[in-house]
């Protein structure tokens, strides 16, 4: 069984990453990484995914990389974004945030055009 080599960018340390986590996002994923059964090499996933009713869906998830995806290291967790959805998050704050509605990660999109009532979809 052959395996297939991954090719992804890792980002220059003078390099801004297309996206950024508040503290209170990064202790929520150290504390998600803690409960999960992660696979070896599994890590965050950030991305979009057409749907949702503004036009996209944000996309968490963990897993392991594709090819050309891009690495950004936060601490010691490891994100990776593909090229198109680094395109469209350029700029966009992931918070953790805790209300009497529940909790969960919110997308702050300044380039946002559209959103939709619960937050999870942009246009």
């Amino acid at each position: 069984m052959q395996t297939q080599e991954i090719n992804f960018t890792e980002f220059d340390e003078d390099e801004e990453y297309p996206i950024s986590f508040s503290p209170s996002a990064i202790e929520a994923l150290k504390d998600a990484i803690a409960c999960e059964n992660l696979q070896e090499g599994d890590s965050l996933r950030v991305g979009l995914r057409g749907g949702g009713c503004a036009g996209f869906e944000y996309v968490l998830d963990f897993t392991s990389p594709k090819s050309h995806d891009y690495l950004m290291h936060f601490g010691d967790i490891k994100v990776y974004i593909d090229p198109i959805s680094a395109m469209h998050l350029e700029g966009v704050l992931i918070d953790y945030v805790t209300s009497l509605m529940g909790s969960g990660f919110k997308f702050i999109n300044p380039n946002a055009t559209k959103t939709c009532g619960c937050g999870s979809s942009f246009g």
